[in-house]
């Protein structure tokens, strides 16, 4: 093996255990190449999420961030900000804002923690106010898990209807509590082209999942990723994750590896449209499934995602170290994808390179 793929093998070996890397031929480089030259990077706004809680930045901020790093758009939470955000703003504000994000060439994303039918129905006036044709979902019911499947396939069908009614595209997020069979289950039992999945790094792990299978097994659906760095913390029968900065020595995911397979999904065409520059450092999130569970287990509530004030930061310096974690995460991303680039690359160089002929003996002076 050359080194060039010694080293594709080995960025892409990074806590990957038992997986094996692709052998990095010239037709996957070129393909490889397409993707790179494609890739949407979006800003997210948990990264600010101190910040916009407390009123020291505002979705705007962040729309003038994603224009300034050359980003392709915007995932926003519509209670992102408080009364900055786009919950608390009127239409015109509403529509403002739209128009500065198609003014900065930024697609804008919508998130919501629900798929009850108000606030489905209040995300769906959010995006048509703004212009955004892209909303997130994720359930957060409590009972059996029959129970809350059932509750989840009644919402999608009426989100299959707001997506026709109005030309929107919906992604249901594996949030720790649904295992990502489960999601894909559901996603194909509704079977909408405009209903689909978004992928989070790390939120198989509170479902006793493993990244690679969690996205094989979502792997058709999959439209938009967040992007992120976790730890794993073992947690009786379960585990749960801890968020750090992605790519450092604290991160267990097998990031590169993840990234390099959604990157790739899609034959003619990248599958996913939007990778999210979702950094949660000193997020923790509990064990949600367990190894020793039920064949219908009980899936408790949750409450919406938070980061509480970690030990050793006051609230000052947890808003500035949010804006630093957030460019550290775009310079870990743009290092990640210049060194596939490059990689990718000098496969195509040796590829082209014309085979030297061998000196005949006859042939030497």
């Amino acid at each position: 093996m050359s080194a060039i793929q010694n080293q594709f093998a080995a960025l892409l070996r990074q806590n990957a255990k038992g997986a094996s890397p692709p052998v990095l031929t010239p037709d996957l480089a070129r393909k490889l190449t397409q993707r790179l030259d494609g890739i949407r990077l979006f800003a997210h706004g948990y990264t600010l999420l101190t910040n916009l809680t407390h009123g020291r930045a505002t979705p705007w901020d962040l729309l003038d961030f994603a224009w300034r790093h050359e980003l392709q758009g915007v995932c926003l939470h519509v209670l992102d900000g408080g009364r900055n955000s786009l919950s608390g703003m009127d239409d015109q504000a509403r529509q403002a804002f739209g128009r500065r994000a198609r003014e900065y060439g930024l697609d804008l994303h919508l998130e919501i923690s629900s798929t009850l039918r108000p606030d489905l129905d209040q995300a769906v006036a959010i995006a048509l106010a703004t212009g955004s044709s892209n909303i997130r979902v994720y359930s957060r019911y409590e009972g059996l898990l029959s129970e809350v499947m059932a509750r989840i396939a009644t919402d999608l069908r009426y989100i299959s209807e707001l997506a026709d009614r109005h030309g929107l595209n919906f992604d249901f997020e594996q949030h720790e509590e649904l295992k990502s069979h489960e999601i894909a289950t559901l996603l194909r039992r509704i079977n909408h082209p405009r209903l689909n999945a978004l992928f989070d790094f790390g939120n198989m792990i509170n479902a006793n999942e493993h990244p690679l299978p969690a996205l094989q097994a979502m792997a058709p659906f999959i439209r938009q990723v967040h992007l992120k760095g976790v730890r794993i913390v073992p947690q009786g029968k379960g585990t749960g994750h801890y968020g750090v900065l992605q790519g450092s020595a604290q991160d267990d995911l097998p990031g590169p590896r993840m990234f390099y397979e959604l990157l790739m999904l899609g034959e003619d065409a990248p599958q996913v449209i939007a990778f999210a520059l979702e950094q949660e450092n000193h997020y923790a999130a509990p064990a949600f499934r367990m190894s020793d569970e039920a064949d219908d287990p009980f899936i408790p509530y949750r409450e919406m995602s938070d980061t509480a004030l970690p030990p050793g930061h006051t609230l000052d310096s947890m808003m500035a170290a949010e804006h630093r974690w957030l460019e550290n995460q775009l310079a870990y991303m743009r290092g990640l994808i210049r060194e596939l680039r490059l990689l990718a690359a000098l496969v195509l160089a040796e590829a082209e390179q014309p085979c030297k002929p061998h000196a005949l003996v006859g042939d030497q002076q």
